[in-house]
């Protein structure tokens, strides 16, 4: 493999790695987007929901947001590591970025609340395991991943919530 995919040398490699990362996240991001499209607006908006939901246009902009910093904490990790420096976080890296689009087709395109919380939950668990494997390679990193296992934390309550109101 290429040493430059391995560990940036270079400014120029350097950059390329985060545009690398970000297209890689947003291109989760769209895939997910286009999964829940599958269950809205006729089957989400039939639920019944908690009080406490939040209005529907307030998920594309948070998700967006912990998108680019997951991509923006990954890079760091791998621009100071490579992967051959970090192999585990990395890999628990794109554990969580697949289990989060799992979730969106769990739950919007195969319209399964009850699956969608045992699936949020496993990818609770890899979003808290991507935040410590991230800690002694760079902190920041790792403290980047907070607001989106907060947001993740809130997501399985509302997940859970969903369910049994409408089971």
């Amino acid at each position: 493999m290429d040493a430059a995919l391995m560990r940036p040398s270079t400014s120029w490699s350097s950059a390329a790695g985060l545009l690398g990362w970000i297209s890689l996240c947003l291109a989760v991001a769209g895939m997910g987007g286009w999964l829940t499209m599958l269950g809205m607006p006729d089957w989400y908006d039939s639920l019944t929901k908690p009080t406490w939901n939040p209005p529907n246009w307030i998920f594309g902009p948070v998700w967006t947001a912990l998108y680019l910093t997951m991509a923006i904490a990954a890079w760091m990790v791998w621009r100071r590591h490579g992967w051959d420096g970090a192999p585990l976080p990395l890999a628990l890296f794109l554990l969580q970025l697949t289990l989060n689009l799992g979730w969106s087709g769990i739950f919007f395109a195969l319209r399964s609340p009850g699956w969608g919380v045992v699936e949020i939950l496993a990818l609770w668990g890899a979003i808290l395991a991507t935040l410590i494997g991230f800690w002694p390679y760079h902190r920041l990193a790792a403290l980047l991943f907070v607001p989106y296992l907060a947001w993740v934390s809130f997501a399985s309550v509302l997940n859970f919530a969903l369910w049994r109101l409408n089971s």
